[in-house]
């Protein structure tokens, strides 16, 4: 326990040391992380100290830092700058697998930096885009390939849609593949012209995630037809039902949002597990990938919680927080009659979802991690680490997670080999951070955690450096302008958003 104390203090130490000769947002010819324990993002365990070469925007070498101090591998390699990592741990970037980018909320402008700031400050390197302007979110990739902007890196997935036909289906899928679109987005779709878009999108090289609905489609359409992700839950569990059809109410109506997620917590149990199973052999199978996002849901089964989870006191814009409040008129704000009944039957929601999501790993299915954040109560960057924590939850081990949100987002890309991993050749994406995420993912908040020590709190943890593209910036100063621009805008508005 005394080991334990003295490494934190050691920890808080050093992320209270003030920075030297690093310029947030600069690119450095060559960077050297020096004596990082690293987690590389394949799933196998921590190891280090390791000094860590990046040039340009690339990983060139990672090295043993003790081998070095002792001359059995020549000297120890320096950089234009040096980034002390002593006691520190490095990963991978996060990829949040399922976000949008988002400048405003229920028509209401909200600064575009916001969101990018605090992904930054979360530890998040990439980011796909599953829903937005698609031409202001293309301008945006550009910007942040080129360095223009302080941002993760963007894969733009833009809304397919609804098609009259399956010839315009095909030409819809053209037209995105001409926008240089990098795949495509599903949400409720027929089954000739899912099958359609499908066939095209195959032909053009270009992924497709599925938010599946209560519709005509199902997660066995998805398997038919290969679609590249399932995103949430939706069309799983659907695709199990012994009927073919969920029992709902005779005055239940999907397009009401309080009965659809009302009736969604019953989803799961209304499954023939036998029949659910045979499912997700399938979509393991056919290398149908799963992108649970549970923390988006997490209101449902514990709404008090995610109104009041304390990142909210200084972080929540006045704009997101006024979308959140109860609302016919905005997307997933339907919590003005929310009971606990609702929240039980969501409890049990859960546990059945999350054995379902251990059965599909263990059968080798490919788990992803995003987040849907600026709905439900869910903060941008917050609710990715949210999720890791749920998926730690579901029974998953914390390396297992931490490979999650790393190289299995990255191969669900289709860019295994060139990210997801600290590795010799990939692309310099990764994170140090103040804490050991394999010991307590709340690490990773930016806010960091508060330890007792001698009877008097301890602040520590937080990335410290989130380093996309080669570029390092620094976690906390992207974390204090967020701070500020929320500030600000709660002054001109009001602290309850003055809407």
């Amino acid at each position: 326990m005394r080991c334990f104390i003295l490494a934190l203090i050691a920890t808080v130490a050093l992320a209270q040391t003030p920075r030297t000769n690093v310029e947030s947002g600069k690119r450095y010819p060559r960077i050297v992380i020096r004596g990082a324990i690293v987690v590389d993002g394949s799933g196998t365990p921590a190891s280090g100290p390791k000094d860590i070469v990046i040039e340009n925007n690339m990983i060139t070498d990672v090295v043993s830092a003790d081998a070095m101090a002792a001359g059995r591998g020549g000297r120890r390699p320096t950089g234009d700058i040096n980034i002390d990592a002593t006691g520190k741990y490095v990963l991978p970037g996060l990829i949040d697998a399922h976000a949008h980018v988002q400048d405003e909320r229920g028509g209401i402008a909200q600064p575009l930096d916001y969101e990018l700031k605090i992904w930054l400050a979360c530890g998040i390197t990439t980011v796909r885009d599953v829903g937005s302007d698609t031409r202001k979110t293309l301008e945006l990739r550009r910007k942040s390939a080129d360095g223009e902007v302080a941002s993760p890196r963007m894969f733009v997935y833009p809304m397919f849609g609804a098609p009259k036909s399956p010839e315009l289906a095909r030409a819809r899928v053209r037209e995105l593949h001409g926008l240089t679109a990098d795949g495509i987005k599903f949400t409720g779709i027929n089954r000739d012209i899912m099958e359609a878009a499908e066939d095209e999108a195959h032909k053009l090289g270009m992924r497709i995630a599925h938010h599946v609905g209560v519709e005509e489609t199902t997660a066995w359409d998805d398997i038919k037809f290969g679609t590249t992700s399932i995103e949430h839950w939706y069309g799983i569990p659907d695709a199990a039902l012994d009927d073919g059809v969920q029992h709902f109410p005779s005055n239940y109506n999907y397009s009401n949002e309080g009965d659809r997620f009302r009736y969604g917590g019953h989803l799961f149990r209304e499954a023939n597990p036998e029949k659910l199973l045979k499912v997700l052999d399938a979509m393991v199978k056919a290398n149908v990938a799963w992108d649970p996002t549970m923390s988006i849901y997490e209101a449902n089964r514990d709404l008090q919680r995610s109104k009041t989870v304390p990142w909210f006191k200084d972080y929540l814009h006045p704009v997101l927080e006024k979308y959140f409040e109860p609302n016919a008129a905005n997307h997933a704000s339907y919590f003005d009659h929310w009971t606990s009944t609702d929240e039980a039957y969501w409890k049990e929601n859960y546990r059945l979802w999350m054995a379902a999501l251990r059965y599909f790993d263990k059968q080798g299915g490919l788990i992803g991690v995003g987040d849907d954040a600026g709905f439900l109560y869910s903060l941008y960057g917050f609710g990715l680490i949210r999720e890791m924590e749920m998926q730690q939850e579901a029974g998953f081990p914390t390396l297992k997670v931490i490979q999650h949100a790393t190289s299995n987002n990255a191969k669900i890309l289709g860019q295994e080999g060139k990210t997801g991993k600290v590795r010799a050749g990939y692309i310099a994406d990764i994170i140090v951070v103040n804490g050991n995420p394999v010991e307590d993912l709340k690490v990773l908040y930016p806010t960091g955690i508060e330890t007792w020590v001698n009877g008097k709190p301890v602040h520590g943890g937080g990335v410290e450096w989130t380093i996309k593209d080669g570029i390092p910036y620094h976690a906390p100063t992207m974390l204090s302008d967020v701070k500020e621009m929320v500030s600000k805008a709660r002054g001109q508005k009001g602290t309850n958003g003055g809407m």
